[in-house]
């Protein structure tokens, strides 16, 4: 699918003509500028997503090929959220149980960024390998002494991979599956890695949770397929694999873990796949009709957003952000938000510090920025790490009275020193508009 022809459906090819949301153009969410680059120009690409009519797909063209998006300084690196670490660990721990995983068995994780899993896997004593196309992070994994390939995975580089290491008895792939335009080629490899008795594990958020909590910031160009339980297993079937278990993960605001095995050897679906379904057709995401309206709830997050930051800003009150993250960019961009509603970000990855926010030209700060400045309110860009950057900032923010701000799945304004909503908010108007 290309935005220089008809757009197809990544799994069925239909004709792609029905809208289930459409965000205008923003730059690579990712895309975070040196202060060279601040005073050059940027490229918008469309953020403009269907829904398969067929298959039902929620899925975004190919506008940015992925080789221009996951490039060799790409700047995300997973180790720098703690929780997502110890989420990491529990993973690890619950598969070793699981599988009965012993030191003969051969784990793999595509998209391995810089070893922030397989670090567990390697201190259980497992053999293991990173699939890695960035190669600033897969180098950050070899220093931790996981070794690693520097390649997108498809048929070809997994039969390469498997000749040169053996199949894996688990293939891990968390966060990868809506990070990949070519679905045939990448399940086709994601099979190839697996032992023909082996389990894939698939992370990805749950598209039934978007819509019900507005997440529409976890739409950006790096996230191609927007997947239900429904869909994932018309996905894997391109590759010959069969969805057996799933379970439903609070990660990135609502996520599916999904077991797979090759058809072949693939084990009845379990009850909560059953359960799961069943729940998704109640909801009404089994059907077109229940994948269109959504763009009504995008509108009000942003009304309400804007509303507050417009009257912060008249009422002599000042707002500083706390995260940079790829969805925050894109809520940012949408809304038409700068420096002179947003002073400054903060974020705890030093590979950001001193540059600006794609579109937006916001200036990411150390984390002491904060302190330094004390402002009245702190937007938290990254929602779905919500306790974790509770426990980092509350001590500090209630110090000098500050509040927090989340913007999805509604605007809530926090007393770190209460975490309740604050009642002396300049947008009290727009919390007793969200409760309506």
């Amino acid at each position: 699918m290309n935005a220089g022809s008809e757009l197809s459906c990544r799994v069925c090819r239909a004709s792609l003509t029905r809208t289930f949301v459409d965000l205008g153009s923003a730059p690579p969410c990712e895309a975070i500028l040196s202060p060279e680059a601040a005073e050059q120009g940027e490229v918008a690409y469309p953020l403009h997503v269907r829904v398969c009519t067929e298959c039902l797909l929620v899925q975004l063209p190919e506008v940015l090929p992925a080789d221009e998006i996951f490039t060799d300084e790409y700047p995300y690196f997973s180790s720098f959220s703690t929780s997502w670490i110890e989420h990491a660990r529990r993973y690890v721990e619950s598969m070793r149980q699981r599988l009965g995983l012993t030191s003969d068995s051969f784990v793999v994780e595509v998209a391995s960024n810089d070893g922030y899993l397989l670090q567990h896997v390697a201190q259980a004593g497992l053999r293991c390998l990173g699939v890695e196309p960035t190669a600033n992070t897969a180098a950050a994994a070899r220093e931790r002494g996981i070794e690693t390939e520097v390649c997108f995975l498809g048929r070809s580089s997994a039969t390469d991979i498997v000749e040169r290491h053996g199949r894996a008895d688990l293939v891990v792939a968390n966060n990868v599956y809506a990070h990949v335009p070519d679905l045939d080629d990448f399940t086709g490899g994601l099979a190839t890695l697996l032992a023909e008795d082996g389990t894939l594990t698939i992370e990805v958020p749950h598209l039934m949770r978007l819509i019900e909590l507005r997440q529409y910031d976890t739409i950006y160009h790096e996230h191609f397929q927007y997947y239900t339980l429904q869909t994932i297993a018309r996905a894997l079937a391109l590759g010959g694999l069969a969805v057996t278990d799933v379970e439903e993960l609070p990660t990135h605001g609502g996520s599916l873990r999904v077991y797979a095995q090759h058809d072949a050897h693939a084990s009845e679906p379990s009850a909560a796949v059953i359960d799961l379904l069943a729940r998704e057709k109640a909801a009404g995401l089994h059907d077109l009709e229940g994948l269109t309206g959504f763009e009504s709830a995008v509108h009000s997050v942003k009304r309400d957003l804007l509303r507050f930051l417009l009257d912060a800003q008249e009422q002599g009150f000042t707002v500083a952000g706390y995260g940079a993250p790829g969805k925050g960019n894109t809520m940012l961009n949408h809304c038409g938000i700068g420096r002179d509603l947003l002073a400054f970000t903060v974020d705890m990855n030093p590979h950001k510090h001193g540059k600006f926010l794609p579109g937006s030209r916001i200036p990411v700060l150390a984390p002491s920025a904060i302190d330094e400045a004390q402002p009245d309110y702190v937007l938290v860009l990254p929602w779905n790490l919500r306790e974790e950057i509770m426990r980092q900032l509350a001590p500090s923010v209630s110090s000098w009275g500050g509040k927090l701000v989340f913007a999805v799945p509604t605007l809530d304004i926090v007393d770190p020193a209460s975490t309740a909503v604050a009642a002396t908010s300049p947008v009290a108007p727009v919390i007793q508009e969200v409760a309506r």
